[in-house]
Order: structure tokens, then sequence, then C-alpha cells
């Protein structure tokens, strides 16, 4: 009788590369209805080129977040693992794209 493939995991491996490529979708999705919201808000009235470009920055921004969650995810996913595993430079950038979609967010929402 043979078991499940997911109970042929490695111990110790634990569940890191799910919940760290969840996070990374979770975190793109946000991003991605950020930018949906700025279009949708006063649907009637159009929105204006502040408007676009912002929701523009923010679908760029999520298809950012996406590729670098889906590298993470297949760099976790190796054995061994290689030895520079921290991603300080794709996350500081990231983070310093969403302080900028903030700022943007705030200045085109008036408009």
């Amino acid at each position: 009788m043979s078991s499940p493939h997911w109970r042929c995991r490695p111990r110790g491996d634990g569940l890191q590369p799910e919940r760290t490529a969840l996070a990374w979708s979770r975190t793109s999705v946000g991003v991605l209805g950020n930018g949906a919201l700025l279009l949708l808000r006063d649907l009637g009235h159009g929105a204006g080129p502040a408007r676009w470009c912002a929701a523009g920055a923010a679908g760029v921004i999520a298809a950012g977040i996406y590729l670098v969650g889906r590298r993470r995810q297949l760099l976790l996913s190796r054995r061994p693992l290689p030895a520079p595993l921290a991603a300080r430079g794709a996350i500081r950038l990231i983070g310093a794209a969403v302080v900028a979609l903030i700022v943007v967010t705030a200045f085109a929402l008036p408009l």
C-alpha cells in the first residue's frame, strides 16, 4: 500500500514555500486591487490621466511582485537550498515601489 504523494515530503521541509507563494500572491492581488479601485471610483465621470497613471503603476508593481514571488517560490523549492537565500534587494525595491504607489494614489484620488 503506497502513501499519498503529499505524505512523502522530507521531514523538516515545512510549508515555507507554500506560505511564501501565498504571501507574494496576496500582496500582488492587493496592489492590483488598488489600481482597479482607482479606476472604478467615480466610474460615471471618467478617470482622469492621473488615475490612469496610478492604475498603470499599480499594474506594473503587481506584476513585479508576482514575478519576484514566483522566483522566490522556485528558489525555496530547491534542495539543497542555495546559500544567498535572502531577497533583501527585491524586498527593498518592492517596498519603495509600494510607498511610491501610496503617494501617487494619495495625489490621484482628489482629482
